[in-house]
């Protein structure tokens, strides 16, 4: 197998790699590291042993012409490679990073899911001013975790060009699992337009990349979604009308590798830097037996395929029994493309790459309309793929629910007047007539410490109750439920096929801080999709209130999504626990993914200080406003803790 590695040249690899700085010896520390160890010169994306962790490292930002498969393309680049080169860590030790910036305009590096001070945390106008053209600012932070993280630009569109890399921090304490080899996969989306004229296209018409929409033959069966200013279609608002997906930085074509012998155990650091596509990964006849999620460890669950949002990282481990290759296969959610690699026991083989799915398209579920367990209204079968939802049909009798979004459905059955007394909606100690300019719904008045810390009431939908959040929000979903347990869009009917869900996440220990909440807040995620406006509480970036969290307290964030589009919502330099019904053993997490019409809540130490972001990680959902600040404050006199 030695000889398999040796027999690539560098010159090979830089020729096949667009940029992957660890394998290729542009990265200084591994090049160095593997010559210290002894070992022959990596793959693409392999990690080694290393013996020794740098006092600092180097890094320079360019914009320059690379090759993208098969294209010269105009790339930021970070050491000249995109992705950037990995950085190679060790719990425990003080980070000293120097980022130059040779561009001609600001540039930043946020380091993606890690805990430091925020003055570190790489936010241009939130936790410092940004790097200017031609100068070099020093990061330094001491690293206190350990596991698969990444980084990127916070500064306009630049992790749309290709400004980010891995960031891998090896754990002072032996790992609860093994492996043989080591690899990082990290995914991405590139397109060979200038991304300010992806936006500008999306505001122009929302739909300008979705090429699968659906002709006049089904104008009958989309007219209420039209009516409701939506189209089932809507699954990725940028597709692969435009993308090309890469995998380490290499189109599908290019075949990324990894090497394994047969009886190894193989981990694959899955991290998902795109800009705006979801992947489904799987790698047909492979169990992946998942063991990290955002970094964190958590008790192993075997699936066959995992939905990897925007922002988050998972780790897996997997052994192939036999000595042939299998593909890596990540299919877009929306099905309208793919990266692609092989796990192979030597170079040059490939294994079948699989079709695309069927395309999913959005339903009831989606739209809030699945009533779930408020009453039976016929079915609406929400698992249904390609089988929009008959209005038309008696079971979609539902007038009289009087959404004001949805003047044409008939929800004669309902009677919303005893809405307001449902155990879910009593909000009757709130006075709401301040709701719209309130800065997110404060239920600091709340005993939250007769909540059930188990959590998560999934499945069982409650209405969404008005809306006051303006013209930035368009057809708000009637009902609106928790979610965690379900696998997400085009993924629900895998009945011999297991795939990942969030409510299958549980940390490997408990958590240290047994507080139940004492405060709780409400955020809506909000969108205009025809005007392609997003944003929390129909407030965009630019107009929004800064969300204050009390230091030291136990803080209950609480999502509901108002749109028909997942977000991915991240917050900076804290974790979020999922209530997903774990009790102790709440999985922390960096970015969650929130479901359409779904209600789900996270809980949050507030044990830092200073100014974070907060954002929906779709970077163009983010640019067009979907942030806020987030201010740690001490609490103000007179409130209970």
């Amino acid at each position: 197998m030695k000889e398999r590695y040796t027999a690539i040249s560098r010159r090979q690899l830089l020729k096949l790699a667009t940029g992957f700085g660890v394998s290729v010896g542009l990265h200084p520390l591994l090049q160095r590291s593997a010559r210290a160890t002894g070992v022959a010169s990596p793959m693409l994306g392999e990690l080694l042993p290393i013996d020794r962790y740098p006092n600092q490292i180097d890094l320079k930002v360019f914009q320059e012409q690379i090759k993208i498969g098969d294209r010269q393309s105009n790339a930021i680049t970070v050491n000249g490679t995109v992705p950037g080169p990995v950085i190679r860590l060790k719990e425990g030790q003080i980070a000293k990073i120097n980022v130059s910036n040779e561009l001609d305009s600001e540039t930043s590096i946020h380091w993606h899911g890690l805990i430091l001070p925020a003055t570190m945390d790489g936010v241009p106008g939130i936790s410092f001013n940004g790097i200017k053209p031609k100068t070099t600012f020093s990061y330094e932070f001491p690293v206190n975790q350990n596991g698969t993280y990444w980084y990127h630009s916070h500064s306009g569109l630049q992790e749309q060009q290709g400004h980010f890399g891995a960031l891998i921090i090896d754990s002072l304490q032996p790992e609860p699992f093994s492996y043989n080899r080591d690899y990082v996969v990290m995914l991405s989306d590139w397109t060979e337009e200038d991304p300010h004229q992806v936006l500008s296209n999306l505001k122009k018409v929302s739909t300008f990349y979705n090429y699968q929409q659906r002709t006049i033959a089904h104008f009958s069966e989309d007219a209420d979604w039209a009516r409701m200013r939506m189209d089932p279609t809507d699954i990725a608002d940028v597709t692969g009308a435009t993308y090309t997906y890469l995998m380490n930085g290499m189109a599908p074509a290019n075949n990324w590798t990894a090497l394994f012998k047969q009886g190894e155990k193989v981990r694959l650091r899955f991290i998902n830097a795109s800009a705006m596509t979801y992947f489904d990964v799987r790698i047909p006849g492979l169990k992946m037996t998942v063991v990290q999620a955002d970094g964190q460890n958590v008790q192993p669950v075997s699936v066959d395929e995992f939905r990897i949002a925007v922002a988050e990282t998972y780790d897996v481990i997997v052994e192939p029994e036999e000595s042939k290759p299998y593909s890596i296969f990540a299919e877009t959610m929306d099905r309208s493309g793919y990266a692609r690699g092989t796990l192979s026991p030597q170079m040059g083989l490939v294994a079948a790459i699989p079709p695309l799915r069927t395309r999913p398209l959005r339903t009831m579920a989606d739209m809030g309309m699945d009533h779930g367990s408020h009453g039976d209204h016929g079915g609406h079968g929400p698992k249904q793929q390609d089988k929009p939802i008959d209005h038309k049909s008696p079971q979609m009798d539902h007038g009289g629910h009087g959404m004001q979004a949805m003047p044409n459905a008939n929800h004669a059955e309902h009677n919303m007047s005893e809405m307001n007394s449902s155990p879910a909606m009593d909000h009757s100690g709130h006075d709401m007539h301040n709701m719209d300019t309130a800065p997110a719904m404060d239920h600091s008045g709340h005993d939250m410490r007769q909540m059930d810390d188990g959590g998560a009431d999934l499945g069982e939908a409650v209405p969404h109750g008005p809306d006051h959040h303006g013209v930035g929000n368009a057809g708000v979903p009637m009902m609106v439920k928790n979610r965690l347990h379900e696998p997400g869009i085009g993924l629900e009917s895998t009945p011999d096929h297991k795939v990942l869900v969030y409510t299958d996440l549980r940390s490997l220990e408990p958590g240290s801080d047994g507080r139940s909440p004492d405060r709780e807040l409400e955020l809506h995620l909000t969108g205009n999709m025809e005007r392609y406006m997003w944003s929390f509480d129909g407030k965009k970036y630019s107009e929004s209130p800064i969300l204050q969290f009390y230091y030291g307290e136990r803080l209950r964030l609480t999502f509901v999504n108002d749109t028909m589009m997942e977000h991915p919502i991240h917050l900076h330099g804290m974790w979020m626990e999922i209530d997903n019904g774990a009790g102790a053993y709440k999985p922390r997490k960096h970015v969650l993914n929130v479901k359409p019409a779904e209600k789900c809540s996270v809980e949050v130490n507030v044990d830092v200080t200073g100014n974070w972001a907060f954002h929906c990680h779709l970077l163009y959902h983010m640019e067009a406003g979907m942030m806020r600040t987030v201010a740690i404050v001490e609490r103000p006199m007179g409130e209970q803790s």
